[in-house]
């Protein structure tokens, strides 16, 4: 294992990996990702997950393949179960405000200034919902026995990831807007014991990252409850 932040060690095959997009945040930080507590209040996050819960009728997410250099989304629920919601401008006003008001923050973190973004997508994992290892701005390269040996980009203007979780994790079943199970696994990251990194979050936290190969990533299945975040990928310049 490598050290890579004060808490937190990173795979040898990952990091002696090459890759397209080598962003990493400050070795010298405590963690290598960043964690805005509080960034939408209680009130507005449960807002929202009523509206998708209630109102909205989501689309089953697509898988992007990369075929002869062409993109191809495709459904494939063995690799991710989880729908699509597209929210009104009206709950996002609130959003977009407490992302103006941490965006130097973020870039501070990164050493990057931010550009475009795609649309906001707010991800939605029901009972049984996951997504397995992947990265964000890369396609998974497997050999025939099923081991990684490497990854090829495919969403290149994919820098920093950014989840803002509107429900809030528990550890069992609870009432209002809780998940059990579906914690968010960094794979190739861990604490000095190995064990990986898993967040626990509560509705209101944003978890920001690199998107690329080192911080590959997967929700595990949801247990119970109504999972639901919202989730940006942002074009950036690096310094």
């Amino acid at each position: 294992m490598r050290q890579i932040s004060n808490f937190v060690y990173c795979d040898d095959f990952i990091a002696d990996l090459r890759y397209e997009t080598r962003l990493m945040a400050n070795p010298y930080y405590d963690y290598p990702y960043l964690i805005i507590e509080n960034f939408l209040s209680a009130e507005a996050c449960a807002e929202i997950a009523a509206y998708t819960s209630e109102k909205s009728e989501g689309e089953r997410a697509l898988v992007k393949h990369s075929q002869l250099g062409v993109i191809v989304p495709e459904l494939e629920e063995d690799i991710r179960k989880t729908a699509i919601h597209q929210l009104p401008e009206a709950l996002l006003e609130g959003y977009n405000l407490s992302f103006a008001y941490h965006q130097k923050q973020i870039e501070d973190y990164f050493k990057v200034a931010l550009t475009t973004a795609t649309e906001v997508q707010a991800l939605e994992y029901t009972n049984g919902g996951f997504y397995i290892k992947h990265a964000d701005d890369s396609n998974e390269l497997v050999n025939s026995e099923g081991e990684t040996v490497g990854f090829t980009q495919v969403a290149p203007a994919r820098k920093i990831t950014t989840v803002l979780f509107a429900t809030t994790h528990r550890d069992e079943e609870g009432e209002g807007m809780h998940f059990s199970g579906g914690e968010l696994r960094f794979n190739y990251l861990s604490g000095a014991d190995g064990v990986p990194v898993c967040i626990r979050p509560k509705a209101g936290d944003m978890v920001i990252f690199p998107s690329n190969p080192v911080y590959s990533h997967e929700v595990l299945p949801v247990t119970g409850g109504y999972r639901l975040t919202l989730v940006q990928w942002h074009d950036a310049i690096i310094s």
